[in-house]
């Protein structure tokens, strides 16, 4: 029985170590390895996926000298997509749903962007400080609001991709309790909904990832 309306996306399940968080390996599970070896219509349209990213993430990297660089970016994408799609079925952790995991994938990302970019491009980090056609007595605000817009990069990446998984999981779980005290009438129309809300899960499970991988890629590529 839930205690609170989040206890959902409680991590805890003993005093010592909490086996919750080995959802994020799923995937190997689930993926053997003749969906390798063998060509088929899932590997087939993966590759597709992922020759597309790739594609697109090349254009805004910019980046021809250093070949690979699209991998990290396409890994993200794959990895939260996955742990999204995971959290959908009944009885799975959702990992996305908690800041520990998405901190986790944004903070370091962007620390090494910036590390990278003050000390091989200083000129053009100080650069993106004052945009192009700044007046001069606007100078010092429009530094002060870059540094803070910069700085909160991680923190919107994490809470962006959170927030929506959190949001859809609440309200199929208020949805799903409502129905043992419901008519027949009313509990085929929850049945339809819970249905047409899951099929708009799938998607903000697809569209989060792009976002989240998507952007990382354009704070990379303004530090080069």
């Amino acid at each position: 029985m839930m205690t609170n309306l989040f206890s959902t996306f409680d991590p805890a399940t003993s005093s010592n170590f909490s086996l919750n968080w080995m959802s994020v390996s799923l995937g190997i599970l689930f993926l053997p390895s003749m969906f390798w070896l063998i060509p088929s219509r899932v590997s087939l349209m993966w590759i597709k996926i992922t020759t597309t990213l790739h594609n697109e993430f090349k254009i805004l990297l910019k980046i021809n000298k250093m070949k690979g660089t699209t991998l990290i970016f396409i890994s993200l994408f794959s990895l939260i997509l996955f742990n999204n799609f995971l959290s959908l079925f009944p009885y799975v952790f959702s990992s996305t749903s908690h800041l520990v995991l998405t901190l986790t994938l944004a903070l370091p990302l962007w620390l090494s962007f910036m590390i990278y970019g003050w000390i091989n491009n200083t000129i053009h980090m100080l650069a993106h400080l004052v945009p192009q056609g700044t007046p001069p007595v606007l100078m010092p605000f429009m530094v002060c609001i870059e540094t803070i817009s910069n700085v909160i990069r991680p923190g919107t990446l994490a809470i962006r991709l959170t927030a929506n998984m959190i949001a859809g999981h609440l309200l199929l779980t208020l949805l799903g309790n409502t129905g043992p005290s419901m008519s027949l009438i009313m509990l085929n129309l929850l049945v339809i909904t819970q249905i047409l809300l899951l099929i708009l899960e799938s998607a903000v499970a697809i569209i989060q990832s792009y976002v989240f991988s998507i952007l990382s890629t354009l704070y990379s590529s303004e530090v080069v």
